[in-house]
């Protein structure tokens, strides 16, 4: 059950601890993002995993070590659903995240679809596709990034932290919306999809070390 729940001006947030809860489903599409205490999958441990259906709601899984009270990555009902073929995992710069998901659960994250490609693939007139930037400017909400490199390994997570975590994942089933749109427009939707299912695969050469050097450099 979530331990704590906060209710912002628009939405609600559930804070799990360990797992998400038995039962739970949140539909076909669900936006996800991480909070890790780092960039580095290998040293950098996942800390929170956030989940929205788009419907105001987040849930927010606090990953905590068993030095520390917790259960490490024992969360089967989270990376049963990272894993599920038939849950569409919607992210914003999914390498990293699903690289992090792959790494510390040992699963394939899939299918999933990415708001960072999608962007930079209709969006050739600029270079900024942050989430910030995409949803200013295509959903009309202007995100803090105040908590962005806050320590996200504390047990004991602020109402500020959970608030910025939840932001990053309650806006991404409009923003998919948009750019999907615009990826049907440019006639670049095939090509989209195609990087999405070459996904998980690039992760894992990312996680074996082809980073760099990138095996498709010249």
């Amino acid at each position: 059950m979530a331990e704590v729940t906060l209710f912002m001006a628009n939405a609600t947030i559930h804070l799990h601890r360990h797992d998400l809860p038995d039962g739970l489903s949140l539909g076909p599409t669900v936006a996800v993002d991480t909070e890790t205490m780092g960039l580095n999958p290998h040293r950098d441990r996942l800390c929170l995993v956030q989940l929205s259906a788009g419907d105001g709601t987040a849930h927010l899984v606090q990953l905590i070590p068993a030095e520390l009270g917790g259960r490490g990555y024992d969360a089967p009902n989270l990376a049963g659903m990272m894993a599920d073929p038939g849950v569409t995992k919607l992210m914003h710069f999914a390498r990293f995240d699903v690289a992090v998901l792959q790494q510390a659960f040992g699963i394939t994250c899939a299918p999933v679809k990415c708001t960072k490609i999608a962007a930079k693939l209709v969006r050739t007139f600029t270079d900024r596709h942050g989430l910030k930037d995409l949803c200013r400017e295509l959903v009309g909400v202007d995100l803090s990034k105040q908590q962005q490199t806050s320590d996200w390994g504390n047990p004991e997570l602020t109402s500020d932290q959970l608030a910025y975590a939840a932001s990053d994942v309650l806006y991404l089933h409009a923003l998919w919306a948009k750019l999907e749109a615009l990826l049907v427009r440019e006639n670049r939707l095939e090509l989209a999809e195609a990087c999405y299912s070459f996904l998980p695969a690039r992760c894992r050469l990312d996680l074996l070390g082809y980073e760099q050097p990138d095996i498709f450099a010249h």
